[in-house]
């Protein structure tokens, strides 16, 4: 209490977790985005790793390492692919667009980008948060689709996971990293027998995939 007490229809419900997302993606990448490079992963990891610990241990708000059960199964296909579409839809179009083309100067030589006049710190926020908010609602259909969520589904193993995608995708390709995930998930599935024969060995595959 009193969140339990508070209710919201599906669309709403989610949009506000996007936007809860963002804010928290926007608190964490003002101090972190002047990082580079290796030092600004080591940062982002850490803060993730913060926010789990905080999150199993305010138990009066999220049940701590239990987590949140009996949530409604609102998540449907149709919804899952709808958003995927227009995620799909904004970042090609956000690529396409003058914040896109700055960002992708920062991507491959940010002092050039700097010298033509972009203004890092700002692209590098707008991407921090449009990120987060996508995740944000990513985590909402997931959490309305298997009807519980708990600190211990967001691991750094899942970041690895997603980082995989990227790089077998290839980086900066948005078909790539699509083709990536849906055959990720899928193997991620039929692979699972490994883990069953030895623990983690699912995981020392996917780790010889991406070398």
């Amino acid at each position: 209490p009193p969140l339990d007490r508070i209710h919201l229809s599906f669309f709403p419900a989610l949009a506000l977790a996007g936007l809860i997302s963002a804010l928290f993606g926007l608190i964490i990448g003002v101090p972190t985005l002047r990082l580079k490079g290796d030092y600004l992963a080591i940062a982002t990891l850490g803060f993730s790793e913060i926010i789990r610990v905080v999150f199993t241990n305010i138990v009066t708000i999220t049940n701590g390492a239990l987590g949140l059960k009996n949530i409604p199964e609102h998540t449907t296909l149709l919804w899952s692919c709808g958003w995927m579409i227009f995620t799909i839809f904004f970042i090609q179009r956000l690529v396409n667009s003058s914040y896109g083309r700055a960002m992708k100067g920062i991507r491959d030589n940010e002092v050039a980008a700097e010298a033509m006049g972009v203004n890092l710190f700002t692209h590098k926020i707008l991407a921090f948060v449009v990120g987060a908010f996508f995740a944000g609602v990513g985590g909402g259909l997931l959490a309305n689709l298997i009807t519980t969520i708990d600190p211990k589904t967001f691991t750094p193993v899942l970041t690895y996971q997603v980082l995989m995608i990227i790089v077998v995708g290839g980086l900066g390709s948005i078909s790539g990293t699509v083709v990536s995930a849906g055959i990720f998930a899928v193997l991620m599935e039929y692979l699972r027998p490994l883990d069953n024969l030895i623990p983690g060995l699912r995981m020392v595959f996917f780790s010889v995939l991406l070398m």
